[in-house]
């Protein structure tokens, strides 16, 4: 099992400042299965003001940028609590610990 992590959608500004098509947030999606169990997050996440050092347009983005952006902006603290709550989704699929649904069928 390992998380996986990939990026829905970006929120992009056209021009902030001297730069242009500034991506600003992050839409994200985290999955895990094991076998039939899977477990699942998404959220969205803001991204610091951009660094004309450092910046990099939205039509030069890749895949791994955006995932990285947005895991640093969420910090290490909070993808580690979506990456837990995301195995015990599985643990609770597997082992359920509440029965939804009638007895009688």
């Amino acid at each position: 099992m390992a998380i996986t992590w990939n990026v829905a959608s970006l929120d992009a500004t056209k021009t902030v400042g001297s730069l242009s098509d500034v991506i600003t947030t992050v839409h994200w999606t985290a999955t895990d299965s094991d076998g039939d169990h899977t477990g699942y997050r998404y959220g969205a996440v803001g991204l610091a003001e951009a660094d004309s050092s450092s910046f990099t347009a939205y039509a030069s983005v890749t895949l791994d940028n955006a995932i990285a952006w947005a895991k640093a902006a969420l910090g290490t603290d909070k993808v580690t609590e979506i990456e837990t709550s995301i195995a015990a989704q599985i643990t609770e699929s597997k082992t359920p610990t509440v029965i939804t649904g009638v007895p009688w069928g």
